[in-house]
C-alpha cells in the first residue's frame, strides 16, 4: 500500500460518521488475531484495556491506561475467531475484520461507526497510529516514534483531508494533560 492508501477514509451513513480503514499485513491471520485480541499484546497498541468475556453479547469495560479519559461500557458484538471483532466501545463502533490475503498474509479492515462527525479527524489520526503500532505489535518490534508525537503528525494530513466539518473536536483536556497540548493548528 502507499503513504496515501494509508489514510482512512470518511463516509457519513444516515446520521453516522464511518471511519474505513485497510491494512495489508505480511502474517497469517491467526497471528495477527492473536495482536488484536489478546490482553499481552493489546496494552502495545489498542487506547485501552478491555475487561470482559470475548464472547458476543458479553458486557465489557474499557479503562485508558494512562488516565487520558474515564473508564466506560461497551459490549462485545461479534466475536469470530480469526476473522471478526465488533464490539461498541462506547458510543462507537469498532469492527476489525481479517482475511486472507494470497500467501502474503492478511487483509485487516477496520470500520469505526460513530455519532459525532466533529471528532473525524481526531479519531482517525488516533486509529491510523493505532492500526501502525499493531503492526510493530506483530512483527515483534518497537515503532521508532513516539505515539502522541506520531498522532500530531497524521492529524495535520487527516485535518487537511476531512475538513473542517470533521475536525470541530480535537483531543480530550485529560489527554493533553498525560501527552501534552496538540499544538497550534490542531482541534
Amino acid at each position: 500500500m502507499t503513504d496515501d492508501e494509508e489514510f482512512g477514509s470518511l463516509a457519513r451513513v444516515g446520521d453516522a460518521s464511518v471511519l474505513r480503514f485497510r491494512r495489508r499485513l505480511c502474517y497469517a491471520p491467526r497471528q495477527v488475531w492473536e495482536a488484536l485480541t489478546e490482553d499481552g499484546h493489546l496494552a502495545a497498541w489498542f487506547p485501552t484495556s478491555i475487561e470482559g468475556e470475548r464472547a458476543a453479547g458479553a458486557p465489557l469495560r474499557f479503562t485508558f491506561r494512562q488516565g487520558e479519559g474515564d473508564p466506560f461500557e461497551g459490549e462485545m458484538r461479534i466475536f469470530e475467531p480469526p476473522s471478526v471483532m465488533e464490539l461498541r466501545w462506547a458510543d462507537d463502533v469498532l469492527r476489525f475484520e481479517l482475511e486472507p490475503d494470497d500467501d502474503r498474509g492478511c487483509l485487516l479492515s477496520l470500520t469505526v461507526t460513530f455519532p459525532e462527525q466533529g471528532k473525524a479527524a481526531r479519531d482517525a489520526a488516533g486509529w491510523h497510529v493505532c492500526l501502525e503500532r499493531l503492526g510493530y505489535v506483530v512483527e515483534h518490534a518497537l515503532p521508532p516514534w513516539d505515539p502522541s508525537d506520531r498522532w500530531r503528525e497524521v492529524h495535520a494530513g487527516y485535518l487537511a483531508r476531512l475538513g473542517p466539518e470533521a475536525s470541530t473536536v480535537g483531543p480530550p483536556e485529560a489527554w493533553q494533560r498525560a501527552h501534552g497540548a496538540a499544538g497550534s493548528g490542531d482541534q
